[in-house]
């Protein structure tokens, strides 16, 4: 016989189902985690120390105009109707347990002046959720691949920047509240008239293990070869902050990345760096919650969607930069095709 746990609404859910933890896909369309809120530790945020193969110092400025501090949820009030209808063993201890892997800038990353402060616009809107449920949020460092299994015996939700896939799908309830996809950067003004559509003989930088680097640059690549042109130069960097930097110092003549991080990187060059193209391949993004409290999914989905009507949600993505990222209809499990 399998093992159960009951969930906040008090319904069963089978260890089987938990446990498919869906390791080895990809945390979002990238597939690669963005470590230790890497920009904004490292020398992107202080391009004039930083150098290109010449040896000249980049253009570019620190962290202006970047959120500092975390976010205060103080002005948002509590709905009553929604309050009413949080799941009574949650709010008995007044409480939203959110799992998430805060190594991913800007959604969900360690900041602050200690460094230890859960921050970005995944943590904010947590919090903002949780101020109209009147509750509190304690949002709980974890490895990525071990939150889904954990919801319902220990995190009430999942809040990691998780792409909703079929395959996750079976094993929770999703909440949709962003749209991400694959966008390119060049930097200001497009000195080298780069353009998305002609890559080939380009200098092009992209972030290891990432679906930017293959399939799509390897796709193009291809293309290119098929073609009789020159190949793409793809510089791939273990980190993307690395990317970003080899940018801003014209070593690269583009950059390929989630456009989430684009988003990012424009804000923390101070707009050294600008988006070329529209974002494309674009997948929903998530809340996880256990996957037999229906209810408590649907309440989440209607305090979200009270956030984006009531401006917070807005207000939340543009203090990050990803207001490109927007939806107006979040769903509780919306129709996906991988």
């Amino acid at each position: 016989m399998s093992k159960s746990t009951i969930t906040s609404s008090g319904q069963p859910v089978h260890q089987e189902q938990r446990i498919s933890a869906l390791k080895g896909t990809a945390r979002r369309r990238t597939g690669a985690l963005v470590k230790g809120a890497t920009l904004l530790t490292t020398c992107v945020l202080a391009l004039s120390a930083c150098t290109n193969a010449s040896g000249s110092a980049g253009n570019g400025s620190t962290q202006a105009g970047s959120p500092t501090t975390s976010f205060d949820p103080a002005s948002i009030k509590a709905d009553e109707t929604l309050a009413s209808q949080v799941p009574a063993a949650i709010k008995s201890k007044g409480t939203l347990v959110i799992g998430s892997d805060t190594t991913y800038a800007p959604a969900e990353f360690l900041g602050g002046a200690d460094n230890r402060t859960p921050m970005g616009y995944g943590v904010d809107l947590a919090k903002a959720i949780g101020a109209t449920l009147d509750l509190k949020v304690d949002i709980q460092t974890a490895e990525f691949t071990g939150i889904l299994p954990a919801l319902g015996p220990k995190y009430d939700l999942g809040i990691s920047s998780f792409s909703i896939t079929t395959e996750r799908l079976k094993a929770v309830n999703f909440v949709s509240y962003l749209s991400a996809g694959t966008t390119w950067a060049v930097q200001k003004g497009n000195p080298k008239k780069f353009s998305p559509d002609d890559v080939c003989g380009k200098s092009v930088g992209v972030q290891t293990g990432t679906t930017q680097e293959d399939p799509d640059l390897k796709n193009r690549n291809d293309e290119c070869i098929k073609a009789g042109k020159q190949p793409i130069n793809v510089v791939t960097l273990k980190n993307q902050t690395d990317v970003t930097t080899r940018l801003v110092n014209g070593s690269i003549d583009a950059m390929i990345a989630e456009s989430t991080l684009i988003g990012y990187a424009i804000q923390q060059t101070n707009g050294a760096v600008e988006k070329a193209g529209e974002v494309y391949n674009t997948s929903p993004v998530g809340i996880a919650v256990p996957k037999n409290d229906q209810a408590l999914a649907e309440l989440i989905q209607k305090a979200v969607a009270k956030l984006i009507s009531d401006g917070t949600y807005k207000t939340i993505l543009d203090s990050w930069n990803n207001a490109d990222g927007a939806i107006t209809n979040p769903e509780v499990n919306p129709t996906v095709t991988s």
